[in-house]
Order: C-alpha cells, then sequence, then structure tokens
C-alpha cells in the first residue's frame, strides 16, 4: 500500500517555531483521533467524545483548535521541541538553518514469532522548515501577520484533505486495537503516529531575500 502524502515548505523565525508546527500537526490530528472505544462485548463498542481546545499563538497572528489532551499535546510538544533542538545544534550563518519533521500514521501487521511486527504506513505530512532572522521590529510584525494568513490557508488545506474519501484503517475488533490506534492516551484515541525530523543544513539565502521582499510588498501597500 501506497502512503498518501502531503508536503508544505514554511518559512519562520526561530522562535515562531514551535507553534508553527504545533499548529499544523495539531490540526492534523485533531481530524486523525477519535474519543476512547468503551467494548460492551466483541464487536460493540461506544465511542467517547472529543474535547475541544482553542489554542492561541504568542509569535504568529493564528488561534487554532486541537483536541483537550494533555497527554497528546505533551506528547506533540516534547517532539517538535526536539526538532527546535536538532536545528539549534547546527546553527550557522546568524542561526539561519532548515529542516523538516514529519508525521507519519501507520498500521502494525503482527506477524508470527520470531519476526517481529511490521509497520504499514498510510498517511505522511511533512512540513520543510527555513529559519531566518529578520532585520528589525517592523518586519517581524508584517511577517506575524503573513505568516498567520499562509497557515490558516495549510489548515484550510488540511481540512479539506481530511474530507476526502481517501483510505484510512477500520475499526478493528478489541484484540486488536493496538495496530491501528494509540491507546495510551487516557482521554483521547489517536490512530497510530510517529514523528520524525532531520536537519537539512543552512538556510538558502534565497529564502530569506524572498521573505523580505514579500515583506517590502507588503509594507509597501
Amino acid at each position: 500500500m501506497n502512503a498518501r502524502s502531503q508536503v508544505f515548505e514554511l518559512t519562520v523565525e526561530s522562535k515562531q517555531l514551535e507553534e508553527v508546527v504545533n499548529s499544523i500537526f495539531h490540526t492534523i490530528l485533531f481530524h486523525r483521533t477519535t474519543g476512547k472505544f468503551h467494548y460492551k462485548q466483541e464487536g460493540a463498542f461506544l465511542i467517547g467524545t472529543v474535547g475541544v481546545v482553542e489554542t492561541d499563538c504568542d509569535f504568529v497572528d493564528l488561534t487554532y483548535v486541537r483536541c483537550n489532551s494533555p497527554t497528546l499535546d505533551k506528547n506533540l510538544r516534547r517532539e517538535v521541541s526536539a526538532f527546535k533542538d536538532v536545528l539549534r545544534s547546527t546553527y550557522v550563518n546568524a542561526g539561519l538553518q532548515s529542516g523538516q519533521i514529519s508525521l507519519e500514521f501507520h498500521q502494525k501487521k503482527k506477524n508470527r514469532w520470531p519476526f517481529p511486527d511490521e509497520s504499514i504506513p498510510w498517511e505522511v505530512w511533512t512540513l520543510k522548515i527555513n529559519v531566518i532572522s529578520l532585520s528589525n521590529e517592523q518586519e517581524r510584525q508584517a511577517y506575524r501577520e503573513k505568516l498567520g494568513e499562509i497557515l490558516n490557508a495549510k489548515i484550510i488545506c488540511i481540512v479539506e484533505a481530511m474530507n476526502r474519501n481517501d483510505y484510512i484503517p477500520k475499526a478493528p475488533n478489541q484484540a486488536l486495537l493496538d495496530t491501528v490506534f494509540d491507546t495510551t492516551c487516557p482521554d483521547v484515541q489517536p490512530f497510530l503516529f510517529k514523528i520524525s525530523c532531520q536537519n537539512s543544513g543552512p538556510t538558502n539565502a534565497s529564502v530569506g531575500a524572498a521573505v523580505r521582499k514579500l515583506l517590502r510588498d507588503t509594507l509597501a501597500l
């Protein structure tokens, strides 16, 4: 099975990085999470509710919604913080750096002993992040607003993708629940996912130049 894939490329200042990645990945996870399954008997179950939290960003003009799950939020923030640390550890050229972080949904295929279980991805979302440094507060404020517009457009794109009639794993019987869903959260039940990241090296100088041109055009309006 070929996994669906979607790639977004975004340019941020260092202090915006975590909010940007969290906003996109939380939006995706919100649509890839169910309430907890409560089985009455084999093949019969009730699905709990998923609470909703509105989150305001501090460094981007954006408010987004996420699952009301402290555990899921903590787990995601830990992974995103680790991604920022990967970039920070190799900062060069005045802190300009690029990298990518991926959110992969997968299901497990159990194999007989002694063979390990297989992980079969069915959907992958990748963010390519360019970190830049703006020269003054006027540029930062203008880009704070512009980045909010860009993220709103990406969130709409995500919602539209979720409304397509694409493959998602079917709810299994109780014995195989953990082959499709992450059952470790006490309050919600996301599809199995993993997050991976890598550093791609210095940000291309043309990226920063393109952002500054965008800002000049914006400020000239």
